[in-house]
């Protein structure tokens, strides 16, 4: 049987995680991402996890490695990804000092057809969303007390007031946004220095990247996370709200 979790598990009390979170917001506010980085390595050590996209965030593994080899990257593989995708998740796995772990949901994509019906992400992508994306990253980050992400400011109104460390109240945990200052050019400088893989769906209309089927190509001009769930209300799978 899969285990919920790969993490160590958690040894400080929400409200010291908590204490800790509100404090580093405020002492590292104008901090670089290396530092924020570097600050959450030494304080958490292996109770820190990394969740990478594989889209714009490759970058993000590739930081936090740097300075705790052997991280643990969460990758969601939720069987609707692009063939581009899976591609960067292989060819990151082989640059970084990494364990790249697969987060799985409980079903399979034929289970989920068999239990819900055809195309449910057609039908009610908030459900499809939390099966195979949001319950399995639930499960998995019990066993970490801080995890990094890779929002950016610039990414949508909802993100514009991202702290580069914040308390999660969803998750009783540490949240860390080491990028949540630096533009889609940023990161593009940052891969292209570093020789780190980047999704080759990014330099084709494509600025963010999830599932294929709800997911198109972004016209010039037009907000970066508007090709997703496009004619939806939907702006958010629910990992960070």
């Amino acid at each position: 049987m899969t285990p919920s979790t790969h993490g160590p598990g958690r040894t400080r009390t929400p409200e010291e995680l908590r204490a800790i979170a509100e404090r580093a917001g405020r002492d590292l506010a104008e901090a670089s991402a290396e530092e924020v980085v570097v600050w959450a390595a030494r304080t958490f050590g292996c109770s820190l996890a990394v969740a990478c996209s594989m889209a714009g965030d490759t970058v993000l593994p590739h930081l936090v490695a740097r300075a705790l080899p052997g991280v643990d990257v969460l990758f969601l593989q939720t069987g609707y990804h692009f063939a581009e995708t899976l591609g960067t998740r292989d060819a990151l796995a082989q640059v970084i000092d990494a364990r790249i772990i697969d987060v799985l949901p409980a079903q399979d994509v034929a289970g989920q057809d068999a239990g819900y019906g055809p195309r449910l992400h057609e039908r009610d992508p908030s459900l499809c969303c939390r099966l195979r994306k949001v319950d399995p990253i639930n499960a998995e980050l019990t066993g970490y007390e801080a995890w990094v992400t890779g929002i950016r400011r610039e990414d949508n109104a909802l993100r514009a007031n991202a702290g580069l460390v914040e308390w999660d109240t969803a998750h009783q945990m540490v949240k860390v946004n080491p990028l949540a200052a630096w533009s889609f050019d940023d990161l593009i400088d940052y891969a292209g220095t570093h020789s780190v893989p980047v999704n080759l769906l990014l330099t084709d209309g494509y600025p963010s990247i999830g599932c294929a089927p709800c997911t198109r190509r972004v016209e010039p001009g037009e907000d970066p996370r508007s090709g997703r769930w496009a004619g939806l209300a939907k702006t958010e799978c629910g990992l960070h709200l």
